[in-house]
């Protein structure tokens, strides 16, 4: 009976043996293709470039107010200098850049080898030593901007070059938000300045220290460098291409018209037909209160100066005694319908409130009807400011209209005042020992305490100890023509120590509005 069973069983399983074994093989065969496809997804996951900034390093710079037109790929140019002190700047704004940019895909950095025209590839693996001698350009390319890029795009055969670009990145570029601008120092630089001495018919006789006789060139031949990143120059081109169908205004005292033509005469020394460029009203003198528009033609653009020393409104106190001017505190300037729809603003106040009457702020300061018998100076220039930021703040479309406030710019009278026998006569360098700079100025404190309050944005330009350091920047007696004659006159040698000589210090002022506005602008000016 057991041999019986045994017999049967072993008949009734015989015909599916084959199917076991097949089945058993198709299982393994399943296993082993399963395990190939996850290592060959793992292998391919740990060879993809992360995502890092990409840049276009050259190894020539654009000039400051060259056409784009050979390279249409850069918004801007790098100057590339030494980081140490007063070191010479080996840059040239001379010599284009004229190798061809591609399109690059994200996740990859390239240097475009300016010997050779070879494009290599970078990577996070190791350092940046070898790279000293690139000028970079960075930028961060979306993901649609590399969609439909070919690997064959990216570099040429075998000649790659290994960097740490993520880093490097962040301290070349001024436009990250790690790096302030506005604190660094002054480096020579032989290649300044934008436009050439005596070549700017637009600069207020006051403030063109050249054509009144000044001997020294000293002053103009030198950069601010920030600490820890390096910024573009001003590519004036560029600027005209991006302030295209817009309206600049300045809006402020005798010091931002200092800065208006200087940009004025910067943007000019880019145009080819200068008859193109011209102040609508016909005028060539602006020390008068009023509105300036200095029109570019070939970009239907205009870039304007409205004086409002004071920004909040002069006004009158009429009393029994009689009526007696007063600062209404609480009432911006007749003069702000005539730019609250600007593209872009830049505002200052400052030095008008160093002057007598309104440091000693007896029967001067007005809120209503109330004029204060006495305010302190710090008091009043806060309840003003309050007054800006609460008009900003309703009347600005920030969609629309990108604010500034460019700070105090530091004087240097020694032994006196403007108006007291205050000189500053015979300075040819900077101050090169930070511990004579002055103190941040307390107006400006209360500056940035009123901006932190504010809805809409304000980019805050802090220019004080950039502009402490240049004792050697001013017109000083070359205010006006200058003769010896003169020397014997304590009257005409009233010397300017707060404004600035053209070109001079105010064209740095512009160079980090035009930093700020890639770094911060909307619409055309996203860098």
């Amino acid at each position: 009976m057991h041999v019986l069973f045994s017999v049967k069983r072993l008949a009734f399983s015989d015909p599916f043996l084959p199917h076991r074994r097949r089945l058993f093989s198709w299982f393994s065969l399943g296993v082993v293709a399963s395990l190939v496809l996850l290592s060959l997804f793992i292998l391919g996951k740990s060879l993809r470039v992360p995502k890092v900034a990409v840049f276009v390093p050259q190894l020539n710079t654009i000039g400051a107010n060259s056409s784009l037109a050979s390279c249409p790929f850069l918004p801007f140019n790098t100057s590339h200098s030494s980081s140490s002190g007063s070191s010479t700047s080996n840059s040239s704004k001379s010599d284009e850049y004229k190798n061809p940019v591609k399109i690059i895909k994200e996740g990859s950095a390239v240097v475009v080898d300016g010997t050779n025209g070879v494009n290599h590839v970078l990577d996070e693996t190791k350092s940046v030593k070898g790279l000293e001698n690139y000028s970079f350009s960075s930028y961060l390319l979306s993901e649609s901007s590399s969609k439909g890029k070919q690997e064959g795009d990216l570099v040429g055969k075998n000649n790659s070059r290994n960097a740490t670009v993520t880093h490097y990145e962040k301290m070349q570029d001024g436009l990250h938000e790690e790096c302030d601008i506005f604190d660094g120092k002054w480096v020579r630089d032989e290649s300044k300045p934008y436009y050439p001495l005596g070549s700017c018919p637009h600069i207020d006789r006051d403030f063109n220290c050249h054509r009144n006789g000044r001997p020294d060139a000293e002053y103009v031949k030198w950069r601010w460098q920030p600490y820890g990143c390096k910024i573009p120059s001003l590519n004036a081109t560029d600027f005209l291409e991006r302030l295209r169908g817009q309206r600049l205004v300045f809006v402020g005292d005798s010091l931002n018209r200092n800065m208006w033509e200087s940009l004025v005469c910067i943007l000019r020394e880019s145009i080819r037909n200068k008859k193109r460029v011209f102040e609508i009203s016909g005028r060539s003198e602006f020390k008068k209160k009023g509105v300036y528009s200095f029109r570019f033609e070939d970009y239907n653009c205009s870039v304007d100066f409205v004086a409002s020393p004071f920004i909040v409104q002069e006004s009158t106190f009429k009393s029994k005694n009689g009526s007696f001017e007063t600062l209404r505190l609480d009432l911006m300037d007749m003069t702000k319908t005539r730019y609250q729809d600007a593209n872009i603003i830049v505002f200052n106040t400052g030095h008008w409130w160093t002057h007598d009457k309104t440091s000693k702020g007896e029967d001067y300061y007005q809120e209503g009807n109330h004029v204060h018998a006495r305010l302190k100076v710090l008091d009043a220039y806060t309840r003003a400011l309050t007054t800006w930021a609460k008009w900003v703040d309703r009347k600005i479309n920030a969609n629309q209209t990108r604010v500034f406030f460019r700070g105090y710019s530091v004087t240097h009278f020694w032994g006196g005042q403007w108006n007291s026998g205050g000189q500053c006569h015979k300075e040819t360098e900077p101050i090169l020992n930070e511990t004579y700079l002055q103190k941040y100025p307390s107006k400006m404190r209360a500056l940035e305490s009123v901006i932190q309050h504010m809805k809409t944005p304000v980019v805050y330009m802090n220019i004080s100890r950039l502009t402490d350091y240049r004792k050697d920047g001013h017109p000083s007696v070359y205010r006006k023509e200058y003769k010896k004659s003169m020397d014997q006159n304590s009257t005409a040698l009233f010397e300017d120590c707060s404004h600035w000589c053209l070109p001079g210090v105010p064209d740095t002022w512009n160079e980090l509005l035009y930093v700020s506005l890639l770094k911060y602008g909307t619409g055309n000016w996203k860098s």
